[in-house]
């Protein structure tokens, strides 16, 4: 029995693409062998490959003038691969801080000897809310500015691109817990990349996309797995690429394709969160802690009045087939992500469960 799967990564992926990839498993594109088995030099595997670099393109308006990386790691090993490719030791980079990816971000980029100047940091409020249009400058010398657009843990996004803050400083984004949910304009960035565990696919791949004129500036002691430039020459196949994950990210771009594009994705993620904040805002019993402005349409965290209730909350919404609601340890609660693949009938499950659950618990 297929369950209501609210878990914040690897999360639930579309059913008919799951059940596409169980028809072909054993045997892929009449070849007698699995995917799993195919050389990822073979044709059949580089056409595979094209076709997912090609369609991401499609649906995301990605121009001929930045390339598409298909890297392992996930988004943490681009951490370190961002300032390994944009800076030398000394160098500076701009940051803001709204939640604990974007912490870790900068830590990890500081490891590599580059100093990280803090333009926005939201701690004063618990990191519940983004920074204001026009609130903060980017030195002029920064290499380049981070953010994270969506925070999985606190369920925070950041409701603008800052391109003005920016200047001519290159912007680097993580939107790993919001790729492909909706239209995204790829000519504000001069990076953008996530893990493939949210919205692309299962975990194991990262997709990076980078404007031209930022590689072959890599340090001369970058691994040549990180380096941008050498992936890009390689077409990501430097090294034997997760061709598993690369080819179920391509079924989920057309499977995307199918339900409207990203436009259409957008305004049905939209739906589907503001009907759970509703639910939330109109309880007492209920409680989400994010400024309104700054909500994630993708991670939706709430607390119960009594946190001594938490755990029946969690054991009933198991057994409802609600399942991974549990919030993140280092903030407690619950958290509902509920990405692409995740369904109305999904969302009504759960508005009914929290609603019967206040009625018998309050």
């Amino acid at each position: 029995m297929r369950v209501h799967n609210f878990s914040a990564g690897p999360a639930q992926l579309p059913l008919p693409v799951l059940e596409q990839a169980a028809s072909e498993f054993t045997d892929w594109r009449s070849s007698g062998m699995s995917v799993l088995e195919v050389s990822h030099r073979g044709k059949d595997f580089v056409e595979c490959a094209a076709d997912a670099e090609a369609t991401l393109r499609r649906l995301a308006g990605v121009p001929d003038s930045y390339k598409v990386l298909f890297l392992q790691g996930g988004a943490t090993g681009q951490f370190a691969a961002i300032p390994q490719n944009l800076t030398q030791r000394g160098d500076s980079f701009a940051a803001i801080l709204t939640g604990q990816w974007s912490k870790k971000a900068v830590k990890e980029s500081e490891r590599q000897g580059v100093t990280g100047t803090i333009v926005s940091d939201q701690a004063e409020s618990g990191y519940a809310t983004t920074p204001a249009e026009g609130s903060f400058e980017v030195p002029a010398d920064a290499k380049y500015l981070y953010y994270c657009a969506n925070e999985t843990i606190g369920g925070v996004a950041m409701p603008f691109v800052p391109t003005a803050e920016a200047g001519d400083v290159p912007i680097v984004a993580d939107v790993s817990s919001m790729y492909l949910s909706r239209p995204i304009d790829v000519e504000k960035f001069g990076v953008v990349y996530g893990g493939a565990q949210k919205n692309l696919g299962p975990a194991g791949l990262d997709v990076t996309i980078v404007r031209e004129d930022l590689l072959g500036s890599a340090r001369p002691d970058t691994p040549s797995i990180w380096d941008w430039k050498v992936m890009a020459d390689k077409d990501s196949m430097l090294n034997t690429p997760p061709t598993f994950s690369i080819y179920l990210f391509g079924l989920i771009l057309h499977w995307i394709e199918d339900q409207g594009g990203l436009e259409a994705m957008g305004r049905r993620n939209d739906a589907k969160a503001a009907r759970l904040y509703d639910a939330v805002d109109a309880s007492s019993f209920y409680t989400n802690p994010v400024e309104k402005r700054s909500r994630s349409a993708m991670n939706v965290p709430f607390t119960l009045a009594d946190p001594e209730l938490d755990k029946d909350f969690l054991a009933g919404a198991e057994a409802a087939g609600l399942k991974n609601l549990k919030g993140h340890r280092s903030v407690g609660g619950m958290r509902a992500s509920i990405y692409n693949a995740m369904t109305d009938d999904g969302i009504t499950a759960l508005i009914e469960y929290m609603a019967e659950f206040e009625r018998t618990r309050a």
